[in-house]
């Protein structure tokens, strides 16, 4: 077990999350408050690995659903306060038992961080890892599809006072549209508990380690700071990624559509990168990006936007004129199996290119 127990701790998780959110995964400032007030709450936050889950017990997935866009907001009247305390207990009575631990959805300034709110303030550790090893915008993205595992019963809630049980679903198609249509009616978010597992499929399922691993990289990100080494070097050594780009956003456009953040960003090199160009296209996450034209990452392999500090910029910060620096990194192996290209390869999202590997496409371009 782990325990994060002073707010150092807690800047370096959600700075590494935010890294691992490569873009999206949500608003780093609310995680870090989020984290913040569980840790006035509860003194501590644990973070369990998979064996020390009690093998009687049920772990549910909390998280939110909806767009990042700056521009959204509550659509009406605030009607309840905590909607994901509330879907808890929902989904609590509908299982007819206690539920035992909670596992993030995936890795995020705030989606990670909530599942760690919430947990601790209900007296509940947080099991080390996620399922998706990354962030990513659709439900689609959830390792539990590869393995046949449903989503469902799923309850779901927002600020303005629906309260949703989805018994089951039709499809994963389905599902993404009752949750992403119930986060627009609200104007910003919904916010789920679903996905519940017994200790056996969550071990299916699980991207081991992923928590203590953003702990990791946020930490190694301030201390080479404090040493005066190169912080975007530190994260590159420790994602075993690669520094593909680096430049000034020359234009950067983007449009809520449908609960997405939809976009592109485009920069242009400086340094050894002069004369060169880089284009990453958005779904609330990086999610494809193109050096000169060529891809040279495609889904579900990583893309990051670092500042020269190390920081990471989610792409409701981005802006024209920012600097950047582009660190690119594998995503978790179980992504790259035939089901989970289905889900997160390029053809997913509307491109007609076959999934190459980013070290492959690395390796062969110049």
């Amino acid at each position: 077990m782990v325990a994060l127990t002073d707010e150092r701790d807690l800047e370096d998780l959600v700075r590494g999350t935010t890294i691992l959110g490569v873009g999206g995964g949500g608003d780093p400032k609310e995680g870090l408050e989020l984290l913040k007030k569980a840790l006035s709450h509860s003194g501590r936050i644990e973070i369990i690995s998979l064996e020390e889950v009690p093998r009687d017990s049920v772990v549910v997935c909390p998280y939110y659903v909806g767009t990042i866009a700056p521009t959204a907001k509550c659509s009406k009247p605030i009607k309840i306060r905590d909607p994901m305390e509330v879907a808890f207990r929902e989904m609590e009575k509908y299982l007819g038992k206690k539920i035992g631990a909670v596992v993030a959805g995936e890795l995020g300034g705030s989606n990670t961080a909530v599942a760690l709110y919430i947990g601790a303030k209900l007296g509940l550790p947080a099991v080390d890892g996620d399922l998706l090893g990354r962030a990513a915008p659709e439900l689609h993205q959830c390792t539990v599809h590869i393995f046949d595992v449903p989503m469902y019963p799923s309850v779901i809630v927002t600020e303005t006072g629906n309260l949703i049980l989805v018994k089951e679903y039709g499809d994963i198609d389905d599902y993404e549209s009752i949750a992403r249509y119930l986060s627009v009616l609200a104007g910003r978010f919904a916010a789920v508990v679903d996905t519940p597992l017994s200790p056996e499929l969550l071990s299916k399922s699980l991207i081991k380690g992923s928590i203590t691993k953003c702990l990791e990289v946020g930490r190694a990100v301030r201390i080479a700071r404090e040493r005066g080494e190169d912080p975007v070097e530190t994260v590159v050594r420790n994602l075993g990624g690669w520094r593909i780009f680096e430049g000034e956003v020359e234009r950067y456009e983007w449009k809520d559509e449908r609960g997405f953040l939809i976009g592109e960003a485009v920069i242009k090199g400086k340094g050894p990168w002069d004369g060169r160009t880089f284009k990453s296209w958005i779904k609330n996450e990086h999610i494809m990006a193109w050096r000169d034209g060529k891809p040279i990452v495609m889904p579900p392999d990583m893309i990051m936007f670092l500042r020269e500090d190390g920081e990471p910029i989610t792409n409701t910060e981005l802006k024209e004129g920012d600097q950047v620096i582009v660190v690119a990194a594998r995503a978790p192996e179980v992504w790259r199996c035939e089901k989970g290209l289905e889900l997160f390869g390029p053809r997913h999202f509307g491109f007609d290119y076959d999934y190459v590997p980013v070290e492959e496409l690395v390796g062969s371009s110049t």
